[in-house]
């Protein structure tokens, strides 16, 4: 009995230095831990006022989307060093090699878990850093056509031309043929006029280059063409080309102008413009038919 008393003494006197020990390392830990804790807060107050000094800085010179997601992208590495700060803190026993060793491995295993978000975003970053186009530029990517809206660190955002919102990864927008159709200040645009045989194609030229000029909006340098493309059926197609700003609607307006001052002009000057020639080769239930010498099938053949 004495024996077994003594033990439960001494596992009583145990648990209450454990106690002790754990209560002393916690009020000893306190100051760290409010260290720590300023140290967090000041590092979030530097990463707000990090990334509102580089917008205002970026905004000088770079696109609103490069501005915006590269002050992002500042302000949260700033608030990771911060942490890191704060945990070394608190925990003087971790060293930040020790972490950064950790946040190797952790990176790893967030790399294969979230591959297309981390590609997506290293795509995002490096469209901005390239800039082959900006917000307002008209492109075509990925069978997508339209009026980009802005690029974000996950996607590219565009408006088609009937007024739709399209969501474009930017893995597929950096990893595509992209056609930017704003880049330049103007653009080539053509169509194709067919002619008769019997009329002379290089007045037809001078007549349809002559109708151009009087276009509004059709630049003068380089000025319009018109050039023979090739000897149709029935008609000589002749191509009309002009250049003109590069803005998708203002094409469209522009093009029907031109093609109503080139037929009006074409019609002026009696330069005929046919439609395409079929020839008919009649077949004898075709002759009968129309001699009324035979009764004729609805399809075709001659009834016996």
């Amino acid at each position: 009995m004495v024996v077994r008393g003594a033990e439960d003494v001494d596992a009583s006197q145990e648990i209450t230095d454990s106690a002790e020990s754990i209560w002393t390392s916690v009020v000893e830990a306190l100051p760290r831990i409010g260290i720590a804790v300023v140290v967090t807060v000041v590092g979030y107050v530097v990463a707000r006022l990090l990334r509102y000094v580089l917008a205002k800085v970026f905004a000088r010179s770079q696109t609103p989307s490069f501005t915006r997601v590269m002050s992002k992208l500042s302000g949260y590495i700033a608030m990771a060093l911060f942490v890191l700060a704060g945990v070394t803190i608190a925990f003087p026993s971790v060293q930040p090699v020790d972490l950064l060793a950790g946040l190797g491995f952790f990176s790893i295993a967030v790399g294969f878990a979230f591959q297309d978000i981390l590609e997506n975003t290293l795509s995002g970053v490096l469209l901005l850093f390239r800039q082959p186009f900006a917000s307002g530029d008209q492109i075509e990517v990925d069978g997508q056509r339209g009026t980009v809206q802005a690029i974000t660190i996950r996607e590219t955002r565009l408006k088609t031309f009937d007024g739709e919102l399209v969501v474009i990864p930017n893995r597929d927008v950096y990893k595509n043929v992209i056609q930017v159709n704003t880049h330049y200040d103007d653009r080539r645009v053509s169509f194709t006029v067919g002619i008769a045989y019997e009329n002379d194609a290089r007045e037809a030229c001078a007549v349809i280059v002559s109708a151009l000029d009087r276009v509004t909006g059709v630049s003068g340098r380089p000025g319009p063409e018109a050039l023979v493309r090739e000897l149709g059926v029935s008609t000589v197609d002749i191509v009309a080309a002009f250049w003109c700003g590069p803005r998708q609607h203002d094409v469209l307006i522009l093009r029907d102008e031109a093609i109503k001052k080139v037929k009006e002009a074409l019609e002026a000057a009696e330069i005929e413009m046919p439609a395409d020639i079929i020839a008919l080769q009649a077949t004898p239930s075709l002759k009968a038919a129309l001699q009324n010498e035979a009764d004729v099938t609805p399809g075709g053949s001659i009834r016996s």
